[in-house]
């Protein structure tokens, strides 16, 4: 007999917004200030959902493959973007811009190969570049807060 009932989340171990507000209202500044330049929501959300998978991120991983449905993202790229490299449905912009954001993240493994900088520098113009840094390294800190502090995304029913 199998228990078909939802495994309850983990315990939230800490509030940031609640223990450090300054920090956390700045962290939402940093958030605001890195999409500000950047004008392609879809690639927006596929750096946001790549970079939580490489974390193991689950609440951003919920939160922004929800955010790309609603942009309008098909479901068959959100299923495939961990093999991204293995796929034809992904274009050169986000095809750079995933493989900076798979750099940048996993950074201490091979820091970011001057081929990989020198594509995005390619695909997109340097002020969109820097925020896609920007973007980059926001979506990182985001997932070291909700890993460490443990936040769980929303239980959900079929």
């Amino acid at each position: 007999m199998t228990d078909d009932a939802l495994v309850p989340a983990p315990v939230q171990r800490i509030s940031l917004p609640e223990q450090a507000p300054d920090f956390y209202r700045a962290m939402t500044r940093l958030e605001q200030a890195s999409k500000a330049g950047f004008g392609d929501p879809v690639i927006t959300e596929l750096v946001k959902v790549r970079a939580s998978q490489l974390n193991g991120c689950a609440f951003c991983l919920d939160m922004h493959t929800t955010d790309a449905r609603r942009i309008g993202e098909q479901e068959h790229r959100l299923h495939t973007l961990a093999a991204w490299r293995e796929t034809p449905y992904f274009t050169a912009r986000e095809r750079a811009a995933l493989a900076l954001t798979e750099a940048v993240t996993l950074v201490a493994t091979g820091h970011v190969p001057d081929e990989v900088y020198d594509e995005a520098a390619k695909q997109f113009d340097q002020g969109e570049l820097a925020h896609l840094i920007a973007m980059i390294v926001t979506i990182n800190a985001w997932n070291r807060i909700a890993v460490t502090s443990r936040m769980s995304p929303a239980p959900r029913t079929a």
